[in-house]
């Protein structure tokens, strides 16, 4: 859930464990540690390679068994620059979930702090069932990957009835998928079993406490690790809040799935809207003369039939509703993504009006071009690519949901009434979880409670025009959590860390020395649209 970070968006659980008996509680996290410490340390053989140094470790697949299956589970790591004042290891984890953490580390020195990279080693994993570590494999074979994938990446997200069907009838075949030849290892990928993989390579680099700086779905990794061993936590960044509670959900909220609990569509909505009425404010800068009245014709234009487009390579093809929606949410994960979205609206726009524009049409064509899926590739290559799999596998394990997929369909007009243009979008990603396609448990998943306090304390960081992770989300965790302290930020995009270099310093400051912001401090340093 992150363009520069990313990271891009069911088993009906017993009841979240918010509100148990504190013995109960007790009995829980005593059981965790048991589990982690009953595995011995293992021994990281580092070596060089593209991404700085790697190694891989073999974990165990079911903690309640230490000694049984395992999965294997890849690491990177690039050294700290300044061995004499090195103070341990920095794990990074980029959101998704499944967004590539081998990668991270070499991309993250980009834009992490001199200090930091001074003095930690930045260790990237790719969790279980991901990437380049043991991977999900629900189908048989690639071919019927991607005839399954077809209609869910082609549509991204149904309109009309018919796509509804269609979608609902992929949804379903990849839930069934997964919930019978992939289920020995989906069944083990909820975020309690990378939080006590978490632990284990904690020990692994040898510090007895974490350093953790999480984005997006990476903050409630980090809240689950430290409400499972909060003794064991040095300091917790979370940038780009999710509400675990939210993420979870209760007996209460079982019927609204968990993609709407979050709140991400009303997030992008707002940050839209709010973006287009800045773009009104300064007309010397926008590119439309009635921001949000254009940006509604031009999307009910696509609704009503797609925009055809003239690629020089790939010839004519057609830009959909759905696809231009897309593009605007990925758009606002950018700090100046409503400048795109303004940008876009008024090329599409200007085509609509006068489709002869051949130059117009290829131009266009080049920034919406349709590549060849990353699914019919790998299958060319043989390969088994599980990228549809891995947000489902963890989404779909941790969190409850209604049980007929037919209540996405019942709930899809108010979504985009409550949420415009964004609404449908997010409630879609979570189809996968109805309860009667999904059917692959974890015994293990973590169900709370989220309020456990540790003695370190924990930075909660949330952005104001965060399009989804909104900033109600990180003002809640930071109430949630004992001892933490919530860092706000003006900044426009997804996370504020190496966006705003005022909560880019305050982040680093808390890694480092373990130092807090103010109480109540809001950075006004982020870049705002049209002004520059």
């Amino acid at each position: 859930m992150r363009v520069r970070r990313l990271a891009v968006l069911a088993v009906l659980f017993p009841l979240i464990a918010v509100g148990l008996p504190a013995e109960l509680t007790a009995h829980a996290a005593d059981l965790d540690h048991r589990r982690v410490d009953a595995v011995a340390t293992p021994i990281l053989n580092w070596a060089p390679c593209e991404l700085g140094e790697c190694a891989r470790v073999l974990l165990p697949l079911d903690y309640d068994d230490p000694d049984g299956p395992t999965v294997e589970v890849a690491l990177t790591r690039i050294p700290a620059r300044d061995p004499s004042r090195r103070l341990g290891s920095l794990f990074l984890n980029p959101g998704g979930p499944g967004a590539s953490g081998t990668d991270f580390p070499l991309r993250a020195t980009a834009w992490l702090g001199a200090d930091v990279q001074d003095r930690f080693d930045l260790i990237g994993m790719d969790p279980r069932g991901t990437n380049d570590s043991t991977r999900s494999h629900c189908f048989p074979t690639v071919r019927r990957l991607v005839e399954v994938a077809g209609p869910l990446l082609t549509l991204g997200f149904p309109v009309s009835a018919d796509e509804e069907d269609a979608f609902m009838a992929a949804a379903g075949e990849l839930a069934h998928a997964c919930s019978s030849r992939g289920r020995r290892l989906v069944g083990a990928m909820s975020t309690a079993e990378v939080a006590r993989d978490l632990d284990v390579l904690r020990r692994a680099v040898g510090d007895d406490r974490l350093t953790f700086l999480g984005f997006s779905y990476g903050t409630y990794l980090g809240q689950v690790y430290a409400n499972m061993f909060p003794d064991r936590v040095r300091a917790l960044a979370l940038d780009g809040v999710l509400d675990p509670t939210a993420w979870v959900g209760s007996a209460e909220t079982a019927e609204e799935p968990m993609s709407l609990r979050l709140g991400s569509a009303q997030g992008a909505s707002e940050a839209l809207a709010e973006g287009l009425r800045r773009c009104g404010d300064h007309p010397e800068a926008c590119p439309l003369s009635d921001p949000a009245a254009d940006f509604a014709r031009l999307a009910e234009r696509l609704r009503r039939a797609p925009l055809r487009l003239e690629d020089p390579e790939l010839g004519a093809y057609d830009l959909t509703y759905q696809q231009f929606i897309t593009a605007c949410l990925y758009a606002l994960y950018s700090d100046h993504g409503v400048e795109l979205v303004a940008g876009m609206t008024a090329a599409l726009g200007a085509l609509a009006a006068e489709p002869s524009g051949l130059a117009t049409r290829r131009a266009l064509a080049a920034q919406y071009r349709v590549q060849e899926s990353a699914a019919t590739r790998a299958a060319d290559r043989g390969d088994y690519p599980n990228f549809l799999e891995q947000v489902p596998a963890v989404m779909c394990t941790d969190s409850r949901n209604p049980a007929s997929m037919a209540r996405w369909a019942e709930l899809a007009d108010a979504a985009d009434a409550a949420a415009p243009y964004f609404g449908r979008s997010w409630l879609w990603g979570s189809a996968y979880c109805a309860g009667d396609d999904w059917l692959v448990q974890d015994e293990d998943a973590y169900r709370g409670p989220f309020d456990r306090a540790g003695e370190r304390p924990i930075l909660v960081v949330g952005n104001h025009h965060d399009p989804a992770t909104p900033y109600r989300a990180a003002v809640a965790v930071s109430r949630l959590l004992p001892n933490s302290r919530l860092l706000s930020s003006d900044n426009w995009g997804h996370t504020a860390y190496g966006v705003s270099a005022c909560s880019t310093a305050a982040v680093d400051a808390y890694l480092i020395d373990g130092r807090l912001p103010d109480e109540g401090t809001v950075c006004r340093d982020g870049h705002q649209p049209f002004e520059g």
